[in-house]
């Protein structure tokens, strides 16, 4: 049994124990404490760039907010913005979805939180990438399911072993998160993986979360999604950005 986690003798919820942290943002606060005495530091923590807000689009921001788009909006996103995200989709990947599918949040981590705050639950497994965003298994804890580190090995050239996946996959099995390229080793999966990893996905009833928000950082080979393969794009949620 856990103890209860207290904070300034505030009893918080057993849960949030279980609730892990964004290393990188520790990172962070301690290059931000050395550059704040002299030192010249070199940002490679935080996936952010390292210029300002393009101008055209701070001045389409502030157009918004002078046109009066201040008000609560539809909860899935404004309609023409998925509409966009939706024909974007088509056009530079080939993914089909209609505007009534797609979900818009602020950031990535709200997907993930929803995902596995919805379909997993004490007794469930979950399958995500390790090495891998740190949120993945901080999540799984949280809901008491059990994660599932899917190994991604340097001598693999950061792929997925497909007979250890295979191996991992049973019935307590709920989620399988993918995500490719990964963060933080830039491996991708190959279209052999995505079909080996659909073929034995397809029978089953697992929800996949396939994190794809580096689709477009990827040079020297095709980008490849699990909804590509079979029928899989019924039961994946892609996660995905701009």
């Amino acid at each position: 049994m856990q103890n209860a986690q207290l904070i300034n003798g505030l009893r918080l919820a057993t849960a949030m124990g279980r609730l892990g942290t964004e290393s990188a943002f520790e990172v962070l606060a301690r290059a931000k404490a050395l550059e704040a005495t002299g030192r010249k530091v070199i940002h490679l923590q935080i996936g952010e760039p390292d210029f300002d807000t393009p101008d055209n689009i701070v001045e389409a921001g502030v157009r918004a907010l002078r046109d009066g788009y201040t008000h609560y909006g539809p909860a899935h996103g404004l309609p023409e913005l998925r509409e966009a995200i939706a024909a974007n989709s088509l056009e530079r990947r080939g993914i089909e979805h209609a505007p009534d599918q797609v979900l818009v949040t602020p950031g990535a981590k709200p997907v993930m939180f929803y995902v596995i705050l919805a379909l997993c639950q004490p007794g469930d497994e979950v399958i995500y990438p390790n090495p891998g965003f740190p949120i993945y298994e901080s999540m799984i804890k949280f809901v008491g399911a059990r994660p599932v580190p899917m190994p991604l090995l340097a001598k693999n050239n950061f792929r997925v072993d497909v007979d250890r996946f295979a191996a991992d996959l049973t019935d307590r099995t709920r989620l399988v998160i993918l995500n490719s390229p990964g963060n933080p080793t830039g491996g991708a999966f190959t279209g052999e993986d995505m079909a080996a990893m659909a073929e034995l996905l397809a029978d089953r009833d697992v929800i996949i979360l396939a994190d794809e928000i580096y689709k477009d950082i990827i040079y020297d080979q095709r980008f490849h999604s699990i909804t590509q393969f079979g029928d899989l794009a019924r039961k994946t949620v892609r996660l995905d950005g701009f």
